[in-house]
């Protein structure tokens, strides 16, 4: 097999189209087709079933894409490697992370790397912490942040190192006069939150699950006023008064406008975790983030931070 021709497969596989596939690859369509057959009869396998419309991957293809997908990503990364030999003047990083941390401890990361690596490409994936394995799994990202989650499968490709616990809070208002919580008080019982008005996440967060988990558990129907919405639309949601948000404690990093109190009776935390694929060294650029993820998080933990008491190294 080489390079070229599982690169054609893949994308044949994921455009469901010779044509398509072929203008993607700046190939001609007769070239493609050959690489095709050839990775067919060294394979021993049909990997498509052509028609008019199109194609459709066999369960041959179905099998085989998985692995390609993962020999492309270790032939980019190898390359990449090359690159950084220079001594971390060019490289490339995709890292991968749910959007409440990529508006907290993501962007603390990405700033403080780059201030001493300007010369590397980020790449950042926003997304579930389940989709976010599934594609370390793939080779798709090098590294990512990952919530731990009961209903998030373990895959045996990728290992899960906890970083911190944070505490979920209950944003509102900073401004008084804003704020749904009565003057914003220290602490909220998830009874007294039930009954406040809620800007609630889309349901595909991984926050949104675990707060409609902890009302369920309770018995308690939460007062709805805004639904659906985005990280950033939550915030500024929040900020204007319509309502108030559970949010982890980190994205309240640098943010004036928002006051948080403590959620009790229960309380919740979530732990955040550094999540990469075992058995796969680390390309120089990628170790020098992961140094600098760990250098972030322990001073978000440290006693002079604003979020003292509110997170917790692991380990």
């Amino acid at each position: 097999m080489r390079l070229e021709e599982l690169r054609s497969f893949e994308a044949v596989a994921r455009l469901g189209h010779f044509t398509r596939a072929a203008d993607e690859l700046f190939l001609t369509q007769p070239s493609l087709s050959r690489q095709i057959q050839a990775l067919e009869s060294d394979l021993g396998a049909t990997l498509f079933q052509r028609d008019r419309t199109g194609v459709a991957i066999t369960t041959a293809g179905e099998a085989l894409l998985p692995i390609a997908r993962r020999m492309l990503a270790d032939a980019d990364t190898a390359r990449h490697e090359m690159d950084e030999l220079a001594g971390l003047r060019r490289g490339r990083i995709r890292l991968g992370a749910p959007p409440t941390l990529c508006v907290s401890v993501v962007a603390e990361v990405i700033a403080e790397f780059r201030r001493a690596h300007p010369g590397i490409d980020l790449h950042i994936t926003e997304a579930g912490s389940r989709a976010l394995v599934d594609a370390l799994s793939e080779g798709a990202l090098d590294l990512a942040l990952t919530i731990t989650r009961p209903n998030v499968r373990e895959d045996a490709s990728v290992e899960r190192v906890p970083l911190f616990t944070e505490e979920l809070v209950v944003a509102s208002a900073a401004d008084a006069a804003l704020a749904p919580t009565a003057g914003a008080p220290a602490r909220i019982t998830v009874a007294e939150l039930a009954r406040l008005p809620q800007v609630a996440f889309n349901r595909s967060y991984d926050l949104r699950v675990a707060t409609d988990a902890a009302f369920e558990a309770a018995g308690l129907t939460p007062v709805i006023a805004v639904e659906g919405a985005e990280m950033d639309a939550v915030l500024r949601f929040v900020a204007r008064g319509i309502g108030v948000a559970v949010v982890p404690a980190t994205v309240l990093l640098g943010r004036p406008e928002l006051h948080g109190s403590a959620l009790c009776d229960p309380s919740l935390t979530r732990t955040v975790n550094l999540s990469r694929r075992t058995a796969v060294r680390p390309s120089i650029a990628v170790a020098a983030i992961e140094s600098t993820i760990f250098k972030v998080v322990v001073g978000l933990a440290d006693e002079r931070s604003e979020l003292r008491g509110r997170i917790a190294l692991v380990g």
